[in-house]
């Protein structure tokens, strides 16, 4: 199972405080581990603070209440931008292309450009990122406390943050808030 360009979507029993109620984006899954965004936990800071503090000027004023996420508990002082692989001055200079839509960027030429209107037509940013080491998440899967769908680009970069996790279980037919968070064997 390579989960790859899906969506992992916290089971109601996942009651760890960062990931409850969770989607994150799994951005690379290999036989060493996995690297992801949480895509639905806004942190306090807007995308105009964030330049502000990188002293970014800010032209494409429409820009500044976008919400900048917590994607995870790893590295929450570094930056990642999940985008759309549609503006004309691609490459970025710190870049992996996830699939031919979609790419993950940690440098800072990408915030200038999308500051200047000149970036991706969908981005989402993110501080920090969600690890996974050989086998764990795998397991964690075994033990009922992620749902997996193929990401869509709806959900990550259309769909209102508080909405993503409801959403993204309704793409597999699940009402999530029916669950129960206890676990049972049989």
């Amino acid at each position: 199972m390579n989960l790859t360009n899906n969506l992992i979507i916290a089971m109601p029993g996942l009651t760890d405080p960062v990931f409850e109620k969770s989607v994150s984006y799994i951005c690379q899954h290999t036989p060493q581990g996995a690297m992801g965004l949480t895509i639905n936990h806004p942190t306090n800071i807007t995308f105009s603070d964030l330049l502000s503090q990188l002293d970014i000027t800010l032209n494409a004023e429409s820009l500044a209440s976008t919400p900048v996420y917590l994607g995870g508990p790893v590295e929450t002082g570094h930056g990642f931008i999940l985008h759309s692989n549609d503006s004309e001055l691609e490459p970025w200079t710190q870049t992996l292309k996830i699939n031919d839509a979609i790419s993950l960027s940690s440098s800072k030429d990408i915030l200038v450009a999308i500051a200047n209107g000149q970036g991706p037509s969908n981005f989402l940013i993110t501080l920090g990122y969600a690890g996974w080491g050989k086998g764990q998440i795998e397991k964690e899967m075994e033990q009922n406390s992620w749902l997996n769908v193929p990401a869509d680009n709806d959900i990550l970069f259309e769909t209102p943050s508080n909405q993503r996790w409801e959403n993204a279980a309704r793409k597999l037919g699940i009402d999530i808030n029916l669950i129960s968070g206890d676990i049972g064997h049989a």
